[in-house]
């Protein structure tokens, strides 16, 4: 499919979690009280904004990654995967005695579904550690939905101190508070199961209702295989179809990437429902395949992106 040539690569600076993913695959989701084999098992650097940076530094740009990392040796394995994959850390603020987050996934072969129990206790980073940096050297901030005072306070920061600079927020869980966070974001990029959890089953309806609470001028809702919506400002939701690999292998991850590629489409001035649309095949195409390693290149060669894109 023919597409505009991308944009000249831009700095984006991402804020939220880098995670250990200790992933074991199964032959099929194990029944509880119960003990299977795993068919293989994979230590992966994850986290929702690291992952999203990873795509995002495959799509051409220069990224950078700022949040809380422990310590610890497993620290190491974290940091050489954002090396190799081009990213930025010269931010991250190291926690003395902390343990690096992490993630044990189930991994079902049977369908790609997959599984997370997660083990944190690092402290968020604070809008006083996020003042330390620059934002005028960047052209997109994107943020996860977390803590939603610290969050808060740095969008202010950010809007005080590099007020051309755009930023996205992702909403993935219902966090105390974080429905404030939605004033100041241009593009705020929200998940099923969130919109679910507010009693939502009709994502046109809970994107429509979303205006009275938002300053944004995009809000997308993935709609998990059943493909994604989006809402510009003033105009009715527009839908996407899913795209559906050959083989589901793997879906950890495949929000991070939809994400990612939807804030590259707006940085390339893609009109939203095209940048859906490629972010959707993006998605899914990541479905079918293990982890995020050569992913964009993949897609290029499938015909599913344009070699410029």
């Amino acid at each position: 499919m023919s597409e505009p040539a991308g944009a000249e690569p831009r700095r984006i600076l991402g804020v939220g979690v880098a995670t250990l993913d200790i992933v074991n695959e199964t032959e099929t989701y194990p029944e509880e009280d119960t003990e299977v084999r795993a068919l293989r098992q994979t230590w992966r650097r994850g986290g929702n904004v690291t992952n999203s940076l990873v795509v995002l530094s495959q799509l051409g740009h220069a990224c950078s990654w700022v949040g809380t990392l422990g310590d610890d040796p497993q620290s190491a394995a974290v940091l050489s995967d954002l090396d190799l994959n081009g990213i930025d850390r010269s931010h991250c603020v190291r926690i003395k005695g902390g343990t690096t987050p992490t993630s044990c996934v189930l991994l079902s072969r049977a369908d790609g579904s997959r599984t997370i129990v997660h083990y944190r206790d690092l402290p968020e980073l604070t809008a006083a550690q996020f003042r330390a940096i620059d934002p005028r050297g960047y052209d997109w901030v994107h943020f996860e939905g977390r803590e939603h005072a610290e969050t808060a306070a740095m969008f202010r920061d950010l809007l005080g101190r590099a007020p051309a600079c755009r930023f996205s927020l992702e909403v993935e869980k219902p966090r105390p508070g974080i429905a404030d966070l939605l004033i100041g974001p241009q593009l705020v990029l929200f998940s099923r199961p969130y919109a679910l959890s507010l009693g939502y089953t009709d994502p046109r309806r809970f994107l429509a209702e979303q205006w009275v609470r938002t300053t944004a001028s995009l809000l997308v809702l993935p709609w998990g295989a059943d493909g994604a919506y989006g809402q510009m400002r003033g105009e009715t939701p527009f839908f996407v179809p899913p795209y559906a690999p050959p083989e589901v292998r793997d879906t950890l991850g495949a929000g991070d990437v939809l994400n990612a590629a939807v804030i590259a489409g707006v940085l390339a001035g893609l009109a939203p429902p095209v940048a859906l649309d490629r972010a959707s095949r993006l998605a899914g195409h990541k479905c079918g395949r293990d982890g995020l390693a050569g992913l964009v290149g993949s897609a290029r060669r499938a015909g599913l992106l344009a070699a410029a894109s």
